[in-house]
Parts: C-alpha cells; structure tokens; sequence
C-alpha cells in the first residue's frame, strides 16, 4: 500500500509545482506589460502563447496523472482479489488443519 501513497504524493508535488511555474510566469508577464506600453500587441501575444503552453503542458500532467492513477485502480483490484484468494486458502487450510486435530484426538 506504500507505492500508491507514494505514487499519489509525487502526482501532488506535479501538480502543486505546475501550478506554481505558472504563476511565476503569468506574475512576471504582468509586471513586465505596464512598463513597455508600446509593446503591449507583441506582449499580449507572447503573454497567450505562454499560457497556451502552460496549459498544454498542464494537460498533459493530468493525463499521466490519470493514467496512474488507472494503473493504480488495476494495482489495487489485484492486491484485493490476491488478498482475498490467500485469505479463503489460509481459512480453508486452518479448517483442515483443526479437523486433522480433533481426528487425531479422538483416535487417543
């Protein structure tokens, strides 16, 4: 169960860390535009570039993170049903092996 936790917090640390990068580049397009008036056309081009970039890269940070988080699923419904079958076998095993006692006791 530790890999997912540790899946989950490196997909937040992604997460939170992207959306820091992104305000320091939209804060520093901001200060930088009331300076220069007469670059505001190019600026504000260059101001919806980078967002159109944030924005891809964030897209596909949250793709990954839903494939891992997928894979995660999968990972889990297997170590339940893995858990599940070693549970009915450890039940079954001890059943006979309490049987095999009271047999035996009886025989004395």
């Amino acid at each position: 169960m530790s890999r997912p936790m540790l899946l989950v917090f490196v997909l937040l640390i992604l997460v939170i860390m992207s959306q820091i990068e992104w305000r320091q580049q939209f804060v520093s397009d901001v200060d930088t535009s009331p300076r220069e008036p007469q670059k505001q056309p190019q600026v504000s081009n260059r101001e919806e570039t980078v967002k159109e970039k944030i924005i891809l890269s964030q897209e596909k940070h949250i793709q990954r993170l839903n494939e891992l988080v997928r894979i995660l699923r999968e990972q889990l419904q297997q170590c339940r049903s893995n858990n599940e079958t070693s549970n009915a076998t450890l039940s079954a095993l001890s059943e006979n092996v309490i049987e095999f006692e009271r047999h035996h006791i009886l025989e004395d």
